[in-house]
């Protein structure tokens, strides 16, 4: 399986080029690719029944992995979130992968959305020093990184917003799929008014891919 790395100075990802959000971290090159690995079952779990050709077999080993890319990494990537993206996020999109990639965020959703719903009226173990979102605020984090996100792809989430957070969770979804769609159409443009470049599709995908499983698993991992 191709994984790329993204590596900084305190911190280095592993990501799956061909799977967009699964990408663990570790303090260096073999940690991460062990942290990816790690994470394989939980993983398989999200896009188990993700939709008709969507099968997902990981290595067993972590030497099973074949590093296609090394990547500088910057001030992101030691903050603890990637943000290079893969040369491979260059390459078109047709409309089999557009139905794939949206199949993906569907299956990365609804594992949230589970994981949200089993952590209501149930406390989230803090930190070690007492730190730690609540429910509602992860929730409202994710939210915040989404409308940020499309903004990177070049689409705008809009200012209706819902009554409640289901109303948003499912305002900026019907959102990130209008905008998706557009951006592999070539109806967004490649640079932003301000000249910097905008994400492409797939890397779109792939970091706010993880993003959600990110704070899927932290619920998971923290819920009394």
């Amino acid at each position: 399986m191709d994984v790329y790395l993204e590596i900084g100075e305190k911190k280095t990802f592993a990501g799956a080029v061909d799977w967009p959000g699964w990408c663990r971290s570790g303090r260096d090159e073999e940690a991460a690719l062990e942290a990816l690995l790690a994470y394989r079952p939980r993983y398989a779990s999200v896009v188990h029944g993700a939709g008709p050709g969507i099968e997902f077999e990981a290595p067993a080993d972590p030497s099973a992995f074949r590093v296609v890319e090394r990547l500088e990494g910057n001030a992101t990537t030691d903050f603890g979130a990637p943000g290079i993206p893969p040369s491979a996020d260059a390459r078109p999109v047709d409309d089999a992968e557009l139905e794939r990639f949206k199949a993906l965020l569907a299956a990365y959703w609804r594992a949230f959305d589970a994981a949200r719903e089993a952590a209501m009226g149930r406390e989230l173990r803090k930190g070690p020093r007492g730190g730690g979102r609540d429910l509602e605020a992860i929730v409202e984090h994710v939210l915040g990184a989404e409308a940020g996100y499309l903004a990177s792809l070049g689409w705008k989430l809009g200012k209706d917003q819902a009554p409640d957070q289901e109303g948003e969770l499912r305002r900026s979804r019907e959102a990130v799929q209008e905008g998706l769609a557009a951006a592999v159409r070539g109806e967004l443009p490649a640079r932003g008014p301000r000249g910097g470049t905008r994400w492409s599709p797939r890397y779109y995908v792939r970091r706010a891919g993880w993003h959600t499983l990110d704070h899927l698993w932290e619920i998971e991992d923290r819920v009394e």
